[in-house]
């Protein structure tokens, strides 16, 4: 086969690990950031604090002073706790820093379990064969955080034949689910809203329950679906007798596992604004979050060590060699770092007082309906960046204003067009969705298509399916689902 030898021209778009590093910056908040320079301060000695400059010391230049050795600065020296004499009296190591006036109070410490822990510990003190704890202790293992056993038994009487060679009929099964139902929270171990609402009504005995019983029991469908005139009818019930026994339904817990109290699974999450805002006399003055970012710079004793490999012969040993690439790249590594912090700082102060522009109207004092109608497009011409960039600035980062704080996400909606001309954001209408809704009649709440006319009264001629979409994005239930008696 012949070989050619060709010469072609190509244009290809690459990256700089520089350019990647800001990237990957941009789109961290704050909290994560202070972690990437603790994790960038382990890895490269080369960095180090503003703060951790040592103190000039006067006397330097002193030429009778003798210089001192590493042996006269050290306060102590190792060598002091390699000795064999290890034949030292107990009592010269003992302290006691309590008077015997002093009371010394031991302060519990409660721990806590989790809720399956719980579970285990309940199991344990019913007497039960070998074979059933061991069913019992899998069945609780299949069930879920909120509470409930989501594989059907059979799926499980499979699984125990194929995982631990055990053939259990699932008759067995049920009986042993039935002994784990009785459980504390009321409710654990059912397979469905119905038989968990079910079991916790069976708990309780008095005849105040009946009703809710029977509703849940036999017209659970019609309740789900709040089609209360259905079950008035089928009952005979007026409202008074309909409203008590749906409050007593109301009062139980849908998913009994999570009511538990569980201290090792508590995920409270703490927000950090990037940026704070403040209103000073009716100036918007706008400052970056660094109150836990440290400002970073390159050690001098590396930066006087690559001078002196560098000037140093030509004639470079193996050692010296490796030495000086170590510490250029290191050296390289940190101007890279500095100078990503740098860029990024500039890139966030940017996009974000660019945003504060285009919402003046709004940071002024907070109101939503004066949000004007702003894409990532608007943002990007007026700052000369990429879309890429300001999604990536707006992600994940939030504002401390006078008026809350908020995320960079919130300021962004779409337009839309009102009868006069006047283009309104999205978010404006959505506001009217929901103070319509909270302010509805609940025995009748608006239909979509009512919220529909209700706009185009208000000259947002929008269709219904878009009031749907909006009410959807609210979080707002349909209106049969809205109904209260």
């Amino acid at each position: 086969m012949e070989q050619k030898l060709t010469l072609q021209q190509k244009l290809l778009q690459k990256l700089s690990p520089q350019q990647i590093q800001v990237i990957k910056l941009l789109e961290i908040p704050t909290i994560q950031l202070e972690q990437r320079i603790k994790k960038e301060l382990e890895e490269n000695p080369v960095l180090e604090l503003e703060s951790d400059d040592p103190e000039s010391f006067e006397d330097q230049d002193n030429d009778d002073q003798e210089p001192e050795t590493d042996a006269d600065n050290d306060e102590f020296s190792f060598d002091d706790y390699l000795t064999d004499d290890d034949e030292i009296p107990t009592y010269k190591t003992t302290t006691n820093n309590y008077s015997k006036d002093d009371k010394y109070i031991d302060i519990p410490f409660s721990v806590g379990i989790t809720f399956h822990e719980s579970l285990y510990d309940q199991l344990g003190m019913i007497t039960l064969s070998e074979e059933d704890r061991q069913l019992a202790e899998y069945i609780i293992g299949n069930i879920d955080d909120d509470g409930y056993l989501r594989r059907d038994l059979i799926s499980i009487s499979d699984d125990l034949a194929f995982n631990m060679n055990m053939e259990v009929p699932v008759e067995k099964l049920e009986v042993i689910l039935k002994i784990i139902q009785k459980f504390d929270p009321p409710g654990v171990g059912a397979r469905d809203l119905r038989e968990c609402l079910l079991l916790q009504l069976n708990r309780r005995e008095n005849n105040n329950h009946k009703l809710a019983r029977g509703i849940i029991t036999d017209f659970f469908e019609e309740f789900t679906r709040k089609h209360y005139e259905k079950i008035m009818k089928k009952l005979e019930l007026t409202d008074e007798e309909l409203k008590i026994g749906i409050d007593q339904i109301l009062k139980l817990n849908p998913k009994p596992g999570s009511s538990y109290s569980n201290p090792l699974n508590k995920s409270n999450q703490h927000i950090i604004p990037d940026f704070i805002l403040d209103n000073i006399d009716g100036e918007l003055n706008l400052s970056l979050n660094q109150q836990n970012v440290p400002d970073l710079k390159i050690n001098d004793s590396y930066l006087d060590m690559l001078h002196s490999l560098v000037n140093a012969s030509k004639n470079k040993n193996k050692n010296q060699k490796d030495a000086l690439v170590f510490v250029k790249q290191k050296v390289d590594s940190a101007k890279w770092f500095i100078d990503a912090i740098r860029q990024r700082n500039q890139t966030l102060l940017l996009t974000m007082s660019e945003i504060i522009n285009f919402q003046k109207e709004y940071f002024k004092d907070g109101d939503e309906t004066r949000l004007r109608p702003m894409i990532l497009k608007d943002i990007a011409e007026k700052t000369g960046l990429d879309i890429s960039t300001i999604s990536r600035v707006s992600n994940s980062k939030y504002i401390q204003t006078h008026f809350g704080i908020f995320p960079l996400k919130y300021f962004f909606s779409e337009g839309l067009q009102k009868e006069d001309g006047e283009e309104v954001s999205t978010r404006e209408i959505k506001k009217i969705l929901q103070d319509c809704i909270e302010n509805e009649e609940k025995r009748k709440p608006l239909t979509d298509e009512k919220l529909t006319q209700i706009l185009k009264e208000k000259s947002y001629n929008i269709a219904r399916r878009t009031v749907a979409k909006y009410r959807e994005q609210l979080g707002i239930p349909v209106a049969r689902l809205r109904k209260k008696l």
